[in-house]
């Protein structure tokens, strides 16, 4: 119970004192770890826990769709590709299909290595020495 409690307040404080680049880190962490969780409660067949993490998966997405900043050519790209993988997550919830839930992993492990390259490359928007 106390080393819980210690990980629960280490875990907080890594998020309050992340840059905004590392919760966006977190973040794709979060949705990818969710959407394992999901199909192995799928091949357990349990449903309810399926549900619960896709819909944690979603909510996520939802997050980075909604902080798009329009102003930017860019997140039209970023808005559909969301809103493709909400598509495929719902399409996931509804038919508990495994497979539909690799595919969004495939499409949110890019992002988030491409997100980590962009972090090694940038220090607050100016580059760096990458060894």
């Amino acid at each position: 119970m106390v080393q819980n409690r210690a990980y629960s307040a280490y875990n907080n404080g890594k998020v309050l004192t992340a840059t905004p680049a590392e919760l966006t880190l977190m973040l794709y962490e979060g949705a990818i770890k969710f959407a394992n969780i999901a199909i192995v409660a799928i091949e357990k067949n349990d449903i309810e826990k399926a549900h619960n993490n896709i819909i944690k998966t979603e909510r996520i997405i939802i997050e980075f769709q909604s902080t798009l900043d329009h102003r930017y050519e860019v997140a039209k790209d970023f808005d559909a590709v969301y809103s493709y993988l909400i598509r495929r997550l719902r399409d996931a919830n509804f038919k508990k299909d495994p497979e539909i839930l690799e595919e969004v992993l495939r499409h949110l492990r890019t992002m988030r290595d491409t997100w980590k390259e962009v972090m090694d490359k940038t220090a607050n928007g100016t580059k760096v020495a990458v060894s």
